[in-house]
């Protein structure tokens, strides 16, 4: 394990050389004198717990972020690199862990921003489609983005970003909504550009991709570079304590009786909100007390339909085909079925988990109502201390209570909010991507909440795209694709090979499947 950037020579001349890179926000020194090489047609991952740095020493790669101090390198050339924009003039593209799309407008819109002008909207739409069909990342170049599931969006970024024909891919956790399938076929277009002398910088909490695919490691603490390495030659253990000092804790998953049904949706049927969503059709699911059951699939089947109908933000349902707590709630607002024991947590974080202005304390009141008093004023005394609170326990990097939710990274907004809904203590918590952007140390303290949770009698239901994580937490898994649900499938029978299948509406009993389902699944 070095403490400094590897040697260089002759024949490995950097692509990319940071020195001295420093950055300073009020409160926070984000970059500390970072330090970074990267050659040609190399893999290189940067490694980190959440707010190590990761995200804002990317971000000044790709002129999005002004450094204080430091200098940037590329091929050989001293660059002050101004606004994305120049970067991309240089040949450095990045994949955002939160997207920087226009809603209003439609993926081909998106992706022909980023590009040259004078190529026509026509010529995008051409190539956007033989992208996506090449690396296996299934998107319609016409469905406006608002339509579309964080899964469907990350797909978008990639392929924008792969349209450029960068010399320099920046990606910020490019697969953490993605399927096992998706992630395999995007490491062939990596391993692919790299061939061709792309190089490749790759964040990523999931050590076993860094393992598979990266050559070079950089590891990074409270802002500084502590180290060096190369992760085919470490293992997940050893990647851990060069993160976060030590390995995460293992999940203990006891098998337990479960109780009473909370969660009861029977023949649930419901026509898609926009042109571009998806049919709910003979939905049938239950969730009891003290258990977690896991919904497995690709994005874009119906997940987000389903979801908006179970938290109220869809009040189309017929009112008895969603029972919470022996209640009709298909007609309930989210207040209603708030008051019944429900708790949510979205896939989007910022806005719809977190007001992004708003400051930690006043985003609890968004489901939280213990420091509103009679007559409608806050305690905010309470307010604050109920956040700091969170902060402690989750571990979460932030100013304090007072700060904006902006202005934390992904992974500890996302902590935050799973705390906010778990400290809640609910009766039934649907929670959607529970450690999406999270480092491992994190993501196993918020999977041991949930199961904590479960063992004290709630009722959990996990929408994830990461079949690891529905293994490790869920009593009894199903898929939805295409807007049917599967039958249960108990943990203990499920693999990666029968979900994998199953995702493509291939389970016993499932309606004749479509020649193209019949292909992909072949």
């Amino acid at each position: 394990m070095a403490t400094d950037r590897p040697p260089l020579t002759a024949a490995s001349a950097p692509r990319l050389l940071l020195s001295g890179i420093t950055k300073r926000y009020p409160g926070v020194v984000a970059n500390d004198g970072v330090a970074l090489a990267v050659t040609p047609g190399q893999i290189h991952a940067v490694l980190g717990e959440n707010g190590a740095g990761k995200s804002t020493l990317m971000k000044i790669i790709y002129g999005a972020v002004k450094p204080d101090a430091g200098e940037v390198r590329f091929d050989g050339r001293q660059v002050a690199i101004r606004s994305p924009q120049e970067a991309r003039q240089l040949g450095i593209a990045m994949v955002f862990q939160h997207f920087s799309l226009f809603e209003t407008l439609s993926v081909a819109e998106n992706v022909w921003l980023g590009l040259e002008r004078t190529t026509p909207l026509a010529e995008v739409t051409r190539r956007i489609g033989q992208t996506a069909a090449a690396y296996g990342l299934d998107i319609d170049p016409a469905r406006p983005v608002h339509s579309l599931g964080v899964g469907e969006m990350q797909r978008v970024e990639i392929i924008r970003a792969l349209l450029a024909g960068p010399r320099l891919l920046i990606l910020d956790e490019p697969t953490s909504v993605l399927t096992p399938q998706a992630v395999d076929k995007l490491f062939v277009t990596l391993r692919q550009l790299a061939a061709e002398g792309c190089s490749i910088l790759y964040i990523s909490h999931k050590l076993h991709e860094i393992r598979a695919l990266c050559t070079a490691c950089t590891v990074m603490r409270a802002g500084r570079v502590t180290g060096v390495c190369d992760p085919r030659e470490e293992s997940n253990a050893s990647l851990s304590r060069l993160m976060i000092g030590a390995e995460p804790p293992a999940l203990r998953h006891h098998d337990r009786a479960p109780g009473d049904v909370v969660l009861d949706v029977r023949r649930l049927d419901l026509p898609r909100g926009s042109p571009f969503g998806v049919d709910l059709a003979d939905v049938a699911l239950q969730v009891r007390a003290g258990e977690v059951v896991g919904i497995a699939g690709v994005s874009g089947n119906g997940q987000r339909e389903l979801l908006f109908a179970l938290s109220g933000e869809d009040q189309r349902a017929p009112a008895a085909s969603i029972s919470i707590a022996g209640m009709a709630a298909g007609h309930l607002p989210p207040g209603r079925r708030r008051a019944l024991g429900l708790h949510f947590v979205p896939e989007e974080r910022l806005g719809r988990g977190a007001v992004p202005e708003m400051s930690l304390a006043h985003n609890l009141l968004l489901t939280r109502r213990e420091a509103v008093g009679p007559l409608g004023w806050l305690r905010t005394g309470r307010l604050r201390a109920q956040s700091a609170g969170l902060i402690e326990r989750f571990r979460v990097k932030a100013a304090g209570p007072g700060a904006p939710a902006r202005s934390l990274s992904g992974g500890n907004l996302q902590k935050y909010i799973m705390g906010r809904e778990i400290d809640a203590r609910p009766k039934l918590l649907v929670v959607s991507q529970p450690t999406w952007g999270v480092d491992v140390g994190a993501a196993a303290q918020i999977r041991a909440e949930i199961l904590a949770l479960r063992d004290a009698g709630c009722a959990v239901l996990v929408v994830s795209e990461e079949l690891d994580e529905l293994f490790e937490l869920c009593d009894r898994l199903h898929v939805i694709a295409k807007g049917r649900l599967s039958p249960t499938l108990a943990r203990r029978d499920a693999s990666v090979e029968r979900i994998g299948q199953w995702m493509s509406g291939l389970w016993p009993g499932a309606p004749a499947p479509s020649v193209e389902a019949a292909h992909a699944a072949a």
